[in-house]
């Protein structure tokens, strides 16, 4: 299958982000209602109180824009905005800032989150202090940059979920007495998105995405899959990695599972994926059976 050489990530998520731009401007018309020509004025506003009021009524005003995750599914109001506030500040509303809005005083929820939310902001006024700093085109790309991670992880649940479907289904149409869990499991740090049950015995599969080829990252990619495939092993449970990515530098050969599903695919293509893998999960059916019968055969020595 030829490479891809187009940025097909850049692409969606630049189509997003302009969607998304409608938000920052009724964003901009709720500051000149409450007196503020710019964002850049508001950023340099030097009342804490007026600041903070003015936050807590954005959190409480309705919007008629959405704002689009990285996949392009709109945020919940509450969350969009919380999102959006700490975006054009510079910073991580959910890997920095969520945690810190339990331990601040306040009667609601909001009343902690603008109090925080204003802090960032005269944190971050000084550190961008020209006007251009905080119009669109520089905000589009802070939010490019972070709805990356918000997409990373969309693509990645929908991947799990194609094999999930795939699993139930090929077991349904074989009459497997397998069980295929909804939810996440941790063992040792490592995470597996699906799990197969049968009886107390269980195959774990971590669904592992990489969409570049070289640097750094690539080494934990690979180191990240064998690790999965040990801690799998050291709880006494089978495991059947699934790796997406276009070009994967690790030697399948020398993985310590049995078993493992490779699509050679950059995981921006979707389209692509979802019957390859399917047919991937077909092509395991003779290690399902086996691991179904194991059951069996345990069930009727009792």
């Amino acid at each position: 299958m030829p490479f891809v050489t187009d940025n097909l990530r850049l692409k969606e998520l630049s189509q997003i982000v302009a969607v998304n731009k409608a938000f920052f401007y009724e964003f901009e018309g709720f500051l000149k209602n409450a007196g503020y020509e710019s964002v850049f004025d508001f950023v340099q506003e030097k009342s804490d109180a007026k600041a903070i009021a003015l936050i807590q009524a954005y959190f409480k005003t309705k919007f008629k824009a959405d704002l689009l995750d990285g996949i392009g599914r709109p945020y919940a109001q509450s969350k969009a905005k919380w999102l959006f506030l700490g975006w054009l500040f510079r910073d991580a509303p959910s890997q920095r800032l969520q945690p810190l809005v339990s331990s601040i005083d306040g009667k609601t929820l909001v009343d902690r989150q603008s109090y925080l939310i204003n802090e960032v902001r005269k944190f971050s006024a000084p550190l961008f202090p020209a006007t251009e700093q905080w119009g669109w085109p520089v905000v589009s790309e802070v939010m490019l940059a972070r709805l990356e991670g918000s997409r990373r992880a969309a693509k990645g649940t929908s991947f799990e979920e194609i094999v999930r479907t795939g699993l139930r289904t090929l077991f349904e149409q074989e009459g497997l007495d397998l069980v295929v869990e909804k939810k996440q499991i941790k063992l040792n740090e490592e995470t597996y998105d699906i799990r197969v049950t049968s009886g107390d015995k269980a195959i774990l599969m971590p669904v592992k995405t990489r969409e570049t080829m070289g640097g750094g990252h690539a080494l934990l990619f690979t180191r990240d899959i064998h690790k999965a495939i040990e801690a799998a092993q050291q709880h006494g449970y089978d495991c059947i990695p699934v790796v997406i990515a276009e070009e994967w530098g690790g030697d399948l050969e020398a993985l310590a599972s049995k078993h493992h599903i490779y699509i050679q695919v950059n995981p921006n293509q979707t389209d692509l994926i979802a019957p390859l893998l399917e047919a991937a999960i077909k092509n395991l059916l003779p290690t399902f059976r086996e691991f179904a019968s194991q059951k069996t055969a345990k069930d009727t020595q009792h």
